[in-house]
């Protein structure tokens, strides 16, 4: 069956300034980390080279004065960002250069005259240029050199994530668009077979047929609820089960789950679909799919779908296991970031795949 793209690409338009979101705790966390990188490069460029006590008083100083520019800087380019994103590149790259260097004026005329009241604030020492307009042009220089860099690395990172989501969206929706055509000649076939046998089955495997189809279809931005989500691989296994027979065995484990957390759209049928196709299809006995869930520390949710591996001397290759896996792993990541993770390998003489992700429920 097709898998679906788990979210929309974020950020702005194709012709706009990209630019994280920098109310996002990921995003003040990099600018925090920037800043105090750079009031540490200010901090060794004035110092004799000796570190002691005047070292880190200065250090702790510069870190105070250069945070209160980064965060009101990212707090600026949060409230604008939107605004930004439909500009042309150059235009809004000035713009939120000219903003970047009115926030660092402010803030430098204000430590200005709060160090010439409090000596613990004063940023210059005695030995280092003291004039006021020498002071705020070494600022606004020092913030132009350092915020061009910066908007160039986010520039970069979010051209680079959002062509990875653009990669992982055309992707899903070429897999949308393909139906694997065993199962759709093999489901055709039973319900041919039920219509002189069992009408009123066969109408039930056209319903599903029907339904089944119309979850791959549906808007593929949308995540569903994993009550959701297993309805749609019960879907698929009723199907299977008409022409398997007692072939298949599928265990559900799934009460300790929650059913209202939220998962990415068709991530189960297809691991149920390459459980059924790898790892019962071929043993002539059939065998037994486990699909067991449950909730873990740290708010995360943990799935598993194991099959029993190919009867032994079986040496027939099945194709388009790493396919599934592929895409989920990928729609995984830009869902959850790091957040989440997609494990498979041979456990105990079957095959496993592990599916972690944040417990996320819908409203």
């Amino acid at each position: 069956m097709a898998e679906s793209a788990n979210k929309q690409v974020p950020g702005a338009d194709r012709k706009g300034l990209l630019l994280p979101d920098f109310c996002a705790p990921d995003s003040v966390i990099t600018v925090v980390v920037i800043t105090e990188l750079v009031a540490l490069v200010l901090t060794l460029a004035r110092s004799d080279l000796v570190v002691g006590e005047s070292f880190w008083q200065d250090l702790a100083k510069t870190s105070l004065f250069l945070l209160w520019i980064g965060l009101a800087s990212a707090a600026v380019l949060c409230r604008t960002r939107e605004r930004l994103a439909r500009l042309p590149v150059p235009q809004a790259t000035m713009l939120a250069l000219g903003l970047l260097l009115v926030v660092t004026a402010i803030i430098s005329e204000a430590g200005w005259w709060m160090g010439q009241y409090w000596d613990q604030l004063r940023l210059l020492r005695s030995g280092d240029p003291s004039r006021h307009l020498r002071f705020l042009g070494a600022n606004l220089l020092t913030c132009l050199i350092v915020s061009t860099l910066a908007l160039r690395y986010f520039y970069v990172a979010q051209q680079w994530r959002r062509n990875v989501q653009l990669e992982a969206t055309s992707r899903v929706n070429a897999l949308q668009a393909r139906i694997r055509p065993h199962f759709l000649f093999n489901s055709m076939n039973t319900i041919a077979a039920l219509t002189r046998r069992d009408p009123a089955l066969a109408e039930e495997a056209v319903e599903d047929l029907a339904d089944l189809f119309r979850a791959s279809l549906r808007d593929s931005s949308a995540p569903l609820t994993l009550k959701e989500e297993m309805e749609v691989a019960r879907i698929y296994q009723r199907i299977e089960q008409l022409r398997l027979g007692e072939r298949l065995r599928v265990n559900w484990q799934v009460e300790a789950l929650p059913l209202r957390a939220q998962i990415p759209a068709l991530s189960l049928q297809p691991l149920l679909e390459n459980a059924i196709y790898h790892g019962i299809e071929p043993r002539p006995d059939g065998g037994e799919v486990i699909i067991a869930g449950r909730e873990i520390e740290g708010g995360m949710i943990e799935l598993t779908i194991s099959n029993p591996l190919p009867a032994p001397g079986d040496t027939s290759l099945r194709q388009g296991n790493q396919i599934a896996l592929s895409n989920i792993t990928q729609r995984f990541e830009l869902a959850y970031d790091s957040r989440a993770s997609v494990s498979f390998g041979v456990e105990d003489e079957r095959y496993v795949v592990r599916l972690r992700f944040p417990r996320v429920e819908a409203a």
